[in-house]
């Protein structure tokens, strides 16, 4: 049995957003166990199901705007806090919060601890692509500085999760810069160029530009924290600007164009799910000892069973437990 400790508190439409969630994933998946932590009177009239599934009850939370170190430290009985440590104490196999992002990578650095041989944990998300393969990227925002050696293990975190979690049996590893060529980049990425190239268990295919990622150029696509979060920022800005004007378009224009979108209301349709990449899951922190996933804040039910998903093939592939294995390996 996958056991999943679940913040019922974190995000804009909790409890109930992760309640439906989890009744989604309960009725599909057999081998789940879920554990809700947060206020039972809040959570209860959302919980269809009955087997499989306790509530902690809990009326404490961290709150959006709380220092995350110190909301960590200080709310000991808050459900974000209670989930990490059920992780910690072998009482559950994964986290999952739809919370404050900084405390819960705080709880996953402190509380679930990171495994031995890796600096620092990178945040890793799977973004989508043209073609809808996607590709993983980190770090998202986990660290806001980096050295080379940090990019060089966040090179192999991606390849490991793209290949036990996404079935890529040879991951394509690029270095996110500002040209393709060698000598591009500050000395942190020539730096870091040099330590790729030189990995032969890593599939480097070199530098890539922002504008090719969505083009699929790269299976993991490697980035300081800083520079990670600004492109995905970026990117969700940039389909949601999209995809409104073209809405906007469609609805204001005369007869013509009203009949010309109804006509192409499935391809739209498909265009707008290439471009979500909430069917991919949540965000991993990852090089932490078990998975600790962070949902986006405004998640409804949907992206909360799609990251259950991913948490649960990230159980059964022990992608984890290979991490640790490979790291032991290396420290030797």
């Amino acid at each position: 049995m996958k056991r999943i400790a679940v913040d019922a508190m974190g995000g804009d439409y909790a409890p109930q957003a992760l309640v439906e969630g989890v009744n989604q994933a309960l009725a599909e998946f057999q081998d789940l166990e879920i554990q809700l932590y947060g206020d039972e009177a809040a959570i209860r009239p959302h919980l269809t199901v009955t087997e499989r599934v306790s509530i902690i009850h809990t009326t404490e939370k961290i709150a959006s705007d709380d220092e995350p170190a110190k909301a960590i430290r200080q709310k000991k009985k808050a459900s974000m806090v209670l989930a990490a440590k059920a992780v910690k104490e072998g009482q559950a196999d994964a986290v999952l919060s739809a919370g404050n992002t900084g405390a819960l990578l705080a709880a996953g650095l402190f509380v679930v601890g990171r495994i031995k041989g890796i600096d620092r944990p990178g945040l890793l998300s799977t973004l989508p692509t043209v073609d809808g393969k996607g590709f993983d990227m980190l770090d998202l925002g986990a660290n806001a500085e980096n050295t080379a050696k940090h990019l060089h293990q966040y090179a192999v975190l991606g390849s490991f999760y793209a290949k036990f979690v996404r079935n890529i049996d040879k991951p394509r590893v690029g270095l996110l810069n500002n040209g393709t060529e060698a000598s591009k980049g500050d000395p942190l990425r020539k730096e870091t160029y040099e330590l790729l190239a030189n990995d032969d268990q890593l599939t480097f295919v070199g530098n890539v530009e922002a504008r090719d990622l969505m083009t699929g150029v790269a299976d993991v696509v490697v980035a300081d924290g800083f520079t990670g979060n600004a492109v995905l920022k970026t990117m969700e800005g940039t389909a949601m600007a999209i995809m409104g004007q073209l809405k906007s378009a469609l609805t204001t224009g005369g007869a013509k164009t009203k009949l010309g979108a109804l006509m192409i209301k499935d391809s739209l349709r498909g265009m707008k799910d290439s471009l979500d990449y909430s069917s991919a899951g949540g965000a991993v922190l990852f090089g932490v000892k078990a998975p600790v996933i962070k949902a986006h804040g405004s998640s409804d039910s949907k992206a909360i069973y799609h990251t259950i998903r991913q948490i649960r093939k990230m159980l059964e592939t022990e992608v984890v437990k290979e991490l640790v294995r490979n790291f032991d390996q290396n420290r030797q």
